[in-house]
Order: C-alpha cells, then structure tokens, then sequence
C-alpha cells in the first residue's frame, strides 16, 4: 500500500512503461509459434507502432495482453504491475478496440455510448466529452448502422475512451479506410496523445501511414521483435522509408 496521503494510483504512474511483457510465448501447436519470447516495452506518453504484416502476431499479442487469450508462457504487466494480480486496477486504466467495433447498428451514438457508459459505470457527462474528439458530437438521431466505415471506427474510439484511460490499444485502426479516413483517424489520435495525454499501442501492416504518426516503435516479423525504439533513431540509422527499411530488416 502507498504511503497515507499519497494516491492510490501514486505506483501506477511511477513505471515509464505503460505495458511490458517479457518472453511472452504463444503456440497454436507444438510445431507452430505464433509469438516467441516477446519483449515488447510501451513507453508512457508515446504512440507506439506496433507494426508488420498481417499473419505476424500482432493481433494475437494484443488479445493475450488483454486477457482475450490465455497466456501460456512468459509475463505481462501494466504501469509496472502484474497483470494477474492487478486486473481490475488495470481495466480501469486501458481503453482497447481489438478488429471491428463493437456497436449496436439501430442506436444512435448517444445512445450506444450510454449502453457502455452503464457497464462503466463512469459519469453520463463523459458521453458528450469523448463524441466531441471523435467528432461525433452532432450525428443527432441518425443510427449508427448508417455510419459510414470512419465514423464507425471514431465510435469505436469513443467507446474506449470513455473510461478516461491512459493508455489506449487500436488493433488495425485505419483497416479498410479510404485515405480521407485514414487522416481522420491519425488527427484524431494525434490529438488524443498530444492534447489528453493518452500513450496510444496501435498495430498496423498499413507502414507508410503509421511512418506519418508514431513515435516509438516495434517491428515484429513471424512472431519476433525485430527492432524496438524511437521511430527517428530507425529512420536515421537507416536509409529510405519506413517501408524499405522493414522490408531489409525481415530479409536478414
């Protein structure tokens, strides 16, 4: 227990990492690694790129660190704290949308968000905070069935924000978005690191738009980490685009 005096969430804070899992190993099948011995380190403040290809292990990383998969070998621990042993307190602090949104077509977004906002338990007043960044705020009584693929990725993001959390995970974010949507989506979590302070873990295959918003870094490639760090320090040890550079780091 912290000190009196001192808030509850004081050690929380303490880690400069927000997420880290170390070994974290997972197989569909004895001769078949879908992760081997991950090493991945989310520093706070950051929007970390958690990039490769499809088939590379990234969904399967971000379900197991989200308690969607069980974790069969290696740890995993939020703002310096086991995972298993502070689920609830970590809950609190993550806000995520693993693949498509969860949302209910026939509501409105008002509406859909106060569905999520019962399960939180959080107050009503955050509904109208978090439409207006995603900038849903004037969508009225139209149904969200009949959003367009962005506007039902935005409120997907107001979905996890709602709980008011540090660090935000989006699983392919801007898949499937027309490039219109696709800069909707990076102003969008620009604003939310820059301006709400929110360390953002994004993965995506999509290199050359994540070159264009992240900071930091993890490359992962048939389920290891090939590099992880500041996303200039990449850049500039190596020559050529984000792309290029992935493509002569999974050929050696």
């Amino acid at each position: 227990m912290p000190p009196t005096g001192i808030p509850a969430d004081y050690l929380y804070r303490m880690s400069p990492f927000c997420l880290e899992t170390a070994g974290l190993t997972y197989r569909f099948s004895r001769h078949n690694i879908v992760l081997d011995n991950l090493d991945l380190r989310v520093p706070e403040g950051s929007i970390y790129g958690f990039l490769g290809p499809n088939g590379a292990g990234k969904t399967t990383t971000l379900r197991l660190v989200l308690g969607l998969l069980r974790r069969q070998q290696g740890r995993i621990s939020f703002f310096g704290h086991p995972y298993e042993t502070s689920r609830l307190a970590t809950l609190k602090k993550v806000g995520s949308l693993i693949e498509s949104p969860s949302i209910y077509g026939q509501l409105t977004a008002v509406e859909n968000l106060l569905v999520w906002q019962k399960i939180y338990g959080c107050p009503k007043d955050r509904i109208a905070t978090v439409l207006e960044w995603v900038g849903l705020a004037n969508t009225g009584r139209k149904a969200a069935g009949k959003f367009s693929l962005g506007m039902k990725q935005r409120l997907g993001i107001a979905v996890a924000l709602l709980n008011d959390p540090a660090l935000l995970i989006l699983d392919e974010p801007t898949n499937g978005l027309d490039p219109a949507g696709m800069v909707e989506i990076r102003a969008l979590l620009q604003q939310l690191n820059h301006q709400q302070g929110v360390t953002i873990l994004l993965s995506s295959h999509l290199l050359w738009e994540m070159q264009k918003l992240v900071t930091y870094t993890g490359i992962i490639h048939q389920g290891r980490l090939l590099y992880q760090g500041p996303l200039d320090q990449l850049m500039a040890k190596h020559e050529g685009d984000l792309e290029t550079i992935f493509i002569k780091l999974t050929q050696h």
